[in-house]
Order: C-alpha cells, then sequence, then structure tokens
C-alpha cells in the first residue's frame, strides 16, 4: 500500500473527492528543480500495456552501448525504490528518500495545492526523481515508463527526445478516451517539440492514422512515426532473446527505440554482439518468471501479468510446457479487466481468486462457485505451498507485485551492463 507518510504519496493521500492531479504545478516543481531545460536526454514509453519491459529493455540496449542509464517503471515489485534505478539496478531506501527530501524543499516554494486546485501524482513524482538521480550520478540517458500517459502525463512536461509507442487498446477506455482511437491519439501526444522520433508496434487500421495526424500536430510536421515490425525477419533481438509471451513484441520496440536514441545522441549504431550479451543477464520479475516457494522443497510458481484472455492463454500454455500441467490457478482480476475471458478458459481448473484491498478496484464479477476466494493479505509461502506443486499465478500488477513479495523473488537487479 502507497505510504502516505512519503513525499511522492503524500499529496495523493490527501487529496478530496473530485481533485485531480495538477500538471501546472507538475510544471513549476521541474522549473524549481531545474529540470526544465537543463536535464538528461529521455526516451518515453507510452502504451496501453507492456511499457515496463518495452523500457527495461531499452534501458539495457542503451547500457550495451556504453551509456549509463537512468530507468524509471511503474508500479514495483516488492518496494518503491525499485521504480529508480541506475544501470538496471535500483536505489537504496535512503538513495530514494534523499531525492523525495530534495523534491520536498522545491516543493515549498511552489503555490498550495489549495490554492491550485490539484495534487502532484506520485507518477511523475517518480519521474522527476529518476531525473535528479540521472543528474547526480552523471547520466547519459534516461528512460522513462509513462503513468498511463499522454498528453495529461508529466512525461509531456518533461517532453522526450524519443518516444516508444506500444500497441493501443482498450485498456484505458473513460481515462484517456472512450474509443481507442480516442486513446492512440492521447497518449501519441506525450510528443512534442523536443521530440525527434516516435517509434510504434505495428497498430491497427483504425490507430494508424490517429498517430499520424497526432504526431504531425505535436511536433508541427517534423517527425513521421517509424514503424518496427516484430515479424519481419531479422528483427533484432533474436527471438531467443526476447522476454517471454506478450512482452517479446515490446523487446522489440524496446531495441529499436534505443537504436533511434543512439541517433539523436549522435552516439552510432548498437553493438550487435555487446547488446545479445547484455539481453542474456535481462531479469523480468512477474512476466512468465518461474519462481521456487520458499519452505517448499517441490512447490513451485509462474507468475505473470496477464489481464486479459489471450494473455492468460499464453501462461497457461506456458506452464502446462514446464510442468505437464497445472495444480492450481491464483487469478486476481478486477472487473474493469476481462474477468469473462478469464473464468471462460479457466472454468474447469481449481482456481482461487484473490481480492485486493485497493479502494479504487471492484471485485463483484460472478465468479464460478467452486472457485475459492482469499485476500491479498492472505497470501504467504504456506498457503501458496498448500496448492499443490504446480502453481499458475496471474493478474494485475498490484497482486504479482503481492506474490513477488510472497515468494521472495528477486527484484532489484533487471540487467547487467557489460
Amino acid at each position: 500500500m502507497p505510504n502516505p507518510d512519503s513525499f511522492f504519496f503524500s499529496e495523493w493521500a490527501q487529496r478530496r473527492p473530485g481533485r485531480t492531479r495538477s500538471l501546472d504545478r507538475a510544471a513549476a516543481l521541474l522549473r524549481e528543480l531545474d529540470l526544465d531545460t537543463e536535464r538528461t536526454p529521455v526516451l518515453g514509453v507510452v502504451g496501453s500495456k507492456g511499457k515496463g519491459s518495452t523500457a527495461t529493455v531499452a534501458a539495457a540496449s542503451l547500457a550495451a552501448a556504453g551509456l549509463r542509464t537512468v530507468l524509471v517503471t511503474g508500479p514495483s515489485f516488492r518496494g518503491y525504490r525499485e521504480r529508480v534505478r541506475v544501470d538496471g539496478v535500483s536505489v537504496t531506501d535512503a538513495e530514494l528518500e534523499a531525492l523525495g527530501a530534495e523534491m520536498g524543499v522545491a516543493r515549498r516554494r511552489l503555490p498550495t495545492v489549495e490554492e491550485s486546485g490539484g495534487h502532484l501524482a506520485p507518477s511523475g513524482l517518480f519521474l522527476m526523481a529518476g531525473l535528479l538521480k540521472a543528474r547526480e550520478v552523471g547520466a547519459d540517458v534516461c528512460v522513462l515508463e509513462a503513468g498511463i500517459g499522454g498528453h495529461r502525463d508529466e512525461l509531456r512536461l518533461i517532453g522526450p527526445e524519443v518516444v516508444a509507442l506500444g500497441k493501443v487498446f482498450a485498456e484505458h477506455v473513460g481515462l484517456l478516451g472512450d474509443t481507442v482511437p480516442e486513446i492512440a491519439r492521447e497518449k501519441t501526444r506525450v510528443a512534442g517539440e523536443r521530440t525527434r522520433a516516435l517509434v510504434s508496434l505495428p497498430q491497427s487500421a483504425e490507430v494508424t492514422p490517429v498517430v499520424e495526424r497526432a504526431l504531425a500536430e505535436a511536433t508541427e510536421g517534423r517527425v513521421l512515426p517509424h514503424v518496427v515490425d516484430p515479424e519481419a525477419p531479422g528483427t533484432e533481438p533474436p527471438l531467443e532473446l526476447r522476454p517471454p509471451g506478450l512482452s517479446a513484441a515490446s523487446g522489440v520496440l524496446g531495441v529499436a527505440a534505443a537504436e533511434h536514441m543512439l541517433e539523436v545522441l549522435d552516439r552510432g549504431p548498437l553493438p550487435t554482439e555487446r547488446l545479445h550479451r547484455v539481453l542474456e543477464t535481462l531479469h523480468l520479475p512477474t512476466r512468465l518468471s518461474e519462481h521456487p516457494v520458499p519452505g517448499s522443497a517441490t512447490a513451485r510458481v509462474l507468475v505473470d501479468s496477464a489481464i486479459e484472455r489471450v494473455g492468460a492463454g499464453i501462461a497457461l500454455d506456458r506452464a502446462r510446457s514446464l510442468w505437464g500441467g497445472v495444480d492450481h490457478v491464483l487469478l486476481c482480476l478486477p472487473d474493469h479487466k476481462d474477468v469473462p475471458g478469464a473464468v471462460d478458459l479457466l472454468r474447469d481448473l481449481p482456481v482461487t481468486a484473490v481480492r485486493l484491498p485497493e479502494a479504487h478496484l471492484r471485485f463483484e464479477y460472478e465468479l464460478p462457485e467452486h472457485w475459492g476466494r482469499i485476500d491479498a493479505e492472505d497470501l504467504s509461502p504456506e498457503l501458496i505451498a498448500s496448492l499443490g506443486d504446480r502453481i499458475l499465478a496471474m493478474g494485475t500488477v498490484y497482486f504479482t507485485g503481492r506474490m513477488a513479495e510472497a515468494l521472495d523473488v528477486p527484484t532489484d537487479r533487471l540487467f547487467t551492463p557489460l
């Protein structure tokens, strides 16, 4: 749960009903921190899903080219320090606290929430913390994952030099727009006057022209989208070095975005051999990752952040290919995810549905009567091991983070630079 005493969550935790984030205050804070003009070059990542994998692969690729990188992703796996990383390794709790303290001093020079009418959003504050850390360590580049992304995201204020746009689908309907094209337009408009390149995965026929028009508008026609096709022969990285499952395309996008960032920085082509060696060290927790259960000699868990039927089917197939079968499924899908698709896929399997305590999430969909039900606070190694030796756990990232904690998954290092 977010700590209301932390600088990053203090205003969010005290927000009143109807009060939203204030981009004006965020812009003012950037100015107070001298991050509006003098800052490290930025590769920004937006999309409907797979942003974290894209950002991580992009940072690993840039590290393979010899650049010092700061990576900001979210949500975290086990702790908030994981949201800011230097060369793939989380900052310490003390370092994150120091970044928050520096930002807190600058915040005191801003109008208050009451005066401005809006709070500073945690996701935007973590982006600023990444920029501060990059300045502190002399990083060559920042890779920043947007929140839900778009014109109303703090990443747009920062102004990325390169934008990586993942596949856009109906993940944020009602938040960024009422249709997929509206969502695509909003996400594309994270680009701006600093943007030199936008790299995109192939989009649907209804989305492609929207992205082109929105990018032309945001960059005054200077930038055209570059589409990278994961199915094209010779596309980097090779299949065996791509993340598993649906994240494979994110790996391709991450490498392509890094290549464009190197062009912008005039740093030469991405060295293929070094890229492959760094990607061999890539570690993406809770993305079809297999882990032992602490205290059990035999129980294993495959954890994945699948939130709809296709992803759940891939995770189920992966578990069966690893183990020959599945003894039990732990599933955590709030009502706004594809609960009907998961129910249809898993109906005849032993399943326990997990409920999260977050107030903004609803778990009211009528599930099969024979499925078990538990609260997320009850997750423990002992409970997990009691379900069998071959356990598939999948659902929202809030849940997979709790699984990572229960299973004591190492999450501080995502890749190793050469």
